[in-house]
């Protein structure tokens, strides 16, 4: 689950598939199970309220009754304004179910799924009713919906608990920083610089549930400067409603002096600055999404620092934000180097073809791809390739471009004689230069497209994931997917690299370096959909596959046709997403969400060892079609 993670993780159960060689999910098990083939009989028929390909929902009758809510959990906050799901089960079948009032279906699992009004404001909880025959169960899960009280009945007062900017900001002197504090909706807002004057903030509208509302201003940084021989009036908030007031200090901001200038290295905590796998990651915006992926030991001017995040300098135009914790930043004001490129140096080897740059110290870059090129850029940088070597006759380059973009932005545009496959950046510290390695795309056989290639699986979570209405978790769903992939894999000739092979978790991080290592042609990561608060899952579900380097599309697409074609749902697409597990360079990858948990038709899939091998089937055979389409 990628789209959302607001419908968490309520209880653990390992599956229990129909082969019992899986219930104890190791990659060895799956050998003692039937080997799944590709298949190619017609699309099963459709069965009375489940899509086709999926199979139907085994039926449960007589068990003890017993309502279980899986989501939303007791006393939770509901984050939508109307209407809301509710999953659990009922633990048996043949009962009917009401949610304050309104009928529910009920799978032949016990399995249910609703959308429902939320309930009032005053009395937030809903009544679950389960009736079979004679019997009845009733149970209620009580949640919170608070709803702001009327403005005058708010007790007057300002709370910086949450203000901004927040404690241990740096900033220019010459630039404009946005002050915010709540206070009651009909409350006078005003903040007091060192200058004494009193500016008036906008209420900036009710956050949900909310008893104060933000107010905020953009006033110049020096005016809450925290160094106190400035002199003038101590910053201040000052709220007025009637003929009451309240008064409270306002947050004080490190000015930096725009005469010295502070140099930070990045480096990321307990990783050497050797390790090519590990990269800092930097945004447009503090805790924005990722974009650039910069090289441990890159010196760049350090210019601010807001809600945990440091902002630096890649070149006189551009500014991006870094972790604090990727940073290390002088005490002392110091010297940025001076980085001036010398030629490039094109050296061939057997899997990919270095590209070599001298340049003294390493550079903040960006790296783009297009269908037969790859453009680098070096930011800080000025270019000076007076003599450019190329080493032996390689067919790969088969041309290189420079130009000085500004005065210090240099772009580098290498033209491919093949589809861009995959690249790596480093730094040679023996040469003082910067290298771009572009990988080949490796030899096919057209008649066995896998053979010989190792390709990561990755089952999807733990940590996070989602939760089915009968309490399946998606990361134990997905571990026999995998499994089921590494064994088709090995029948066709591959050598699948399994980044999870027990329910223990791993990081995100540690699934892109395992699969880096181990020289993959290809990453799939198999996982399960939800959706958050307020979102209709009936209208809202189906089949997708996402990527995020657009070297990857072209394998998103045909697992994403395959999988479709298999389940029977929705076609949601293929879309571009900013995934921790998709960002490496050197291979294509791609993040399957192949069914929607919540749905307890496509949750009971998922327990299904014959479906698991479907879904297993579809990841495959798009690598099969993707690679055999690299051949032409």
């Amino acid at each position: 689950m990628i789209m959302s993670r607001l419908v968490g993780r309520i209880s653990r159960v390992t599956i229990r598939t129909l082969c019992t060689a899986l219930a104890v999910v190791t990659v060895t098990a799956v050998t003692a199970c039937r080997r799944p083939t590709a298949s190619t009989a017609p699309r099963p028929a459709r069965k009375a309220g489940v899509p086709a390909g999926l199979p139907a929902v085994p039926a449960i009758s007589g068990a003890p009754l017993v309502v279980r809510v899986q989501y939303p959990s007791e006393n939770q906050l509901i984050a939508s304004r109307d209407s809301n799901f509710l999953l659990g089960s009922l633990g048996s079948g043949d009962a009917t179910l009401r949610i304050n009032g309104v009928p529910v279906a009920v799978a032949p699992n016990g399995a249910f799924l609703a959308f429902v009004a939320n309930p009032p404001v005053n009395t937030p909880s809903y009544a679950l009713v389960a009736v079979r025959g004679t019997d009845t169960v009733r149970a209620q899960r009580t949640v919170r919906l608070p709803a702001p009280p009327p403005p005058s009945a708010v007790r007057l007062n300002i709370d910086v608990s949450s203000a901004l900017p927040a404690r241990g900001s740096w900033v220019r002197a010459d630039e404009m920083i946005r002050v915010s504090a709540h206070a009651p909706s009909n409350a006078l807002l005003h903040v007091i610089g060192r200058d004494g004057i009193a500016r008036t903030m906008q209420n900036m509208g009710p956050p949900a549930g909310a008893s104060l509302v933000p107010f905020a201003v953009d006033v110049a940084a020096r005016l809450l400067s925290d160094d106190s021989t400035e002199g003038g009036t101590t910053p201040r908030f000052v709220a007025t409603r009637g003929r009451d007031s309240a008064v409270v200090n306002a947050p004080l901001v490190r000015v930096l002096d725009s005469n010295t200038r502070l140099v930070g290295i990045l480096r990321i905590p307990n990783v050497v600055d050797g390790d090519t796998d590990r990269v800092v990651n930097a945004r447009t915006i503090v805790n924005g999404t990722y974009k650039w992926q910069l090289l441990q030991g890159t010196s760049l001017e350090v210019t601010g620092r807001l809600g945990g995040f440091t902002r630096v300098r890649l070149d006189n135009t551009l500014e991006v934000w870094v972790d604090d914790a990727d940073i290390t930043v002088s005490s002392q004001p110091a010297a940025l180097p001076r980085r001036i490129t010398g030629g490039f140096r094109v050296t061939p080897s057997a899997e990919y073809v270095d590209v070599t740059i001298g340049i003294g110290q390493r550079p903040a870059h960006y790296v783009e791809s297009d269908a037969r090129s790859l453009s680098l850029t070096l930011y800080g940088t000025q270019a000076n390739p007076e003599i450019s070597r190329i080493i032996g006759n390689d067919t790969l380059i088969r041309r290189i471009a420079w130009e000085q973009v500004t005065s210090d932005r240099v772009r580098i545009t290498l033209s491919l004689s093949q589809q861009v496959y995959g690249w790596q950046v480093l730094f040679d510290d023996r040469r003082d230069a910067f290298v771009l390695r572009v990988r080949r795309a490796p030899h096919i056989d057209a008649e066995r497209p896998l053979s010989g290639l190792v390709i990561a699986v990755d089952a999807g979570h733990p940590p996070a994931g989602s939760t089915g209405p009968t309490g399946l978790y998606e990361g134990d769903a997905v571990l026999p997917v995998a499994a089921f992939v590494a064994q088709l894999l090995r029948a066709r000739g591959a050598t699948p690299v399994l980044t999870r092979t027990s329910l223990a978790p791993l990081g995100l991080a540690e699934r892109s370096v395992i699969a880096r290592r181990a020289n993959v042609h290809a990453f799939v990561s198999i996982h399960l959909n939800a959706l958050p608060d307020g979102v209709n899952p009936f209208t809202n579900n189906g089949t997708s596959t996402l990527f995020f380097h657009q070297q990857s599309e072209p394998l998103a697409r045909p697992v994403q046709e395959e999988m479709v074609a298999r389940f029977g749902l929705r076609d949601l697409g293929v879309h571009y997403q900013n995934l921790a597990i998709a960002r490496p360079t050197w291979y294509p990858s791609v993040l399957t969400e192949g069914l929607f948990i919540l749905l307890p038709e496509q949750e009971s899939a998922m327990r299904d060892a014959a479906f698991q091998a479907r879904y297993a089937e579809a990841i495959v055979v798009g690598l099969e079609r993707y690679f055999r389409a690299l051949n032409q």
